[in-house]
């Protein structure tokens, strides 16, 4: 039973602390679309995504104004495009032809986003994985709610270093295709290692091969709820601090429980996971970064950051877990730049290098994300930043990820706006020296030891 109590201080972190329902993304299978032509195919997965999201809109905002919970988007998530096309699509046009029917579909049922124009690839590519990962950059440009997603890497099969070579040309290419937009193109591209089936988060969700026809996932969020909280303990033992994001996170968890299984009935689709992710935003006071300093380093990057945000991330998870039955996607925390205010100020006070959030990436949820870098950047360095990701990913049994934005004409010290939930970014430096030998090699990097279970 909810008592009274919970429900005035819910709505005191909804009115003062940012607390919002990110997302209500649906998944949707689009396998039996399949088709000989790539007209048919267009036709079939227009009409199914039409079909089955119709009512996701306005039924997330009928809860919204029901229960008095900012339901901040709804977003759609399908198969690897990859897979549903490869028996039509015998170009990369092909390809982009069926992400501007997706883009198409997006705006006909009023979503923010549609992700899924991926691709799985840890192990290696087939053609039709390669004619997609070459469509990217003109499909980014041509479309403007669709993202794309390649999962390079896993714990049980290794690193395809191929993919990887090949992305690192992908992302500056899209980078150069959107150059008249801040090659925003890049902002809805990220590469994955284990990367998981029921991510409700943009630019990397997509619906996975093991999901139903249809699911419901629910992305819920609260850097300003957990920041507050730790406000009234300063100075506290860690095990106060501890119990406190516990305590936080499971109530914000509830938050999405609820919604989640009011959508799933209204909707008559199956409900999937409750993905607790404290995915910032440029709004002042809804930052990770500021979480940090409360728990006690002057900035994101300061000595200790990597402990506090691995703190931070275990107590996220305990604390959501006990909320629901179902917890899944990312869950953890985001350490976007570009979304995040308090890591932006980071940044610029020269507190926090790509090096340092490499090593955050070990305890956090995902990975490099929402990182502006100089248009000059080499594809190989890319390349080279995507393959460390993907290791760190490999070796310790987790997601992560990278989304790099090369920002074409611009370098250090510049800044690049997106606006929105993308916000604004600080060009960040890339180690000067090369590692095109490394990534010039072909094949893969086999899976580690600690892969064989079986």
């Amino acid at each position: 039973m909810i008592n009274i109590s919970e429900v005035i201080e819910t709505n005191q972190m909804i009115e003062r602390e940012n607390l919002d329902v990110r997302t209500i993304t649906m998944g949707i299978s689009l396998l039996d679309c399949a088709a000989p032509d790539v007209e048919t195919l267009a036709a079939n997965i227009y009409d199914k995504i039409c079909l089955r999201a119709r009512d996701l809109v306005s039924t997330g905002e009928a809860i919204a104004r029901e229960y008095g919970v900012p339901v901040i988007n709804k977003r759609i998530s399908v198969t690897p495009i990859s897979l549903v096309g490869g028996s039509a699509c015998r170009t990369p046009e092909d390809y982009v032809l069926l992400a501007q029917t997706l883009d198409r579909a997006a705006h006909e049922v009023g979503v923010n986003f549609i992700g899924g124009f991926s691709a799985l690839v840890s192990k290696a590519m087939t053609p039709a994985d390669k004619l997609l990962i070459r469509s990217i950059p003109q499909a980014l440009a041509t479309t403007e709610l669709v993202c794309s997603s390649v999962n390079l890497g896993s714990t049980r099969t290794g690193i395809d270093m191929d993919a990887v070579r090949l992305m690192g040309e992908t992302v500056l290419a899209t980078a150069h295709a959107t150059a008249d937009r801040g090659s925003i193109g890049c902002a809805k591209l990220v590469v994955f290692c284990n990367a998981p089936d029921d991510n409700p988060f943009m630019a990397g969700a997509f619906h996975g091969v093991t999901e139903g026809d249809c699911v419901i996932n629910v992305g819920v969020s609260g850097p300003g709820v957990v920041k507050h909280a730790l406000e009234a303990v300063r100075g506290e033992s860690f095990e106060v601090l501890c119990e406190t994001i516990k305590k936080t996170a499971f109530k914000v968890t509830r938050v999405g429980q609820l919604v989640a299984r009011e959508a799933s009935q209204r909707l008559g689709v199956p409900f999937g996971v409750v993905d607790l992710s404290l995915a910032p935003t440029p709004a002042i006071g809804d930052s990770v970064a500021d979480i940090l300093h409360e728990i006690g380093v002057e900035h994101a990057g300061a000595p200790g950051t990597t402990a506090a945000l691995a703190l931070l991330n275990d107590q996220v998870k305990k604390g959501g877990i006990m909320a629901s039955s179902y917890v899944g996607g990312l869950s953890g925390a985001f350490i976007p730049v570009s979304e995040d205010q308090g890591m932006i100020d980071a940044v610029n006070a020269g507190a926090l290098t790509i090096e340092k959030l490499e090593a955050m990436t070990c305890v956090c949820s995902v990975g490099l994300d929402m990182i502006a870098i100089p248009g000059d950047t080499p594809a190989s360095s890319i390349s080279g930043i995507i393959a460390d990701e993907m290791a760190i990913g490999m070796i310790n049994q987790k997601t992560t990820a990278v989304r790099l934005i090369p920002v074409i004409g611009k370098g250090v010290g510049e800044t690049v706006e997106f606006g929105g939930l993308l916000g604004h970014a600080p060009i960040m430096a890339v180690n000067p020296f090369s590692c095109d030998a490394l990534i010039a090699r072909t094949g893969r990097i086999p899976a580690p030891v600690h892969s064989f279970k079986n």
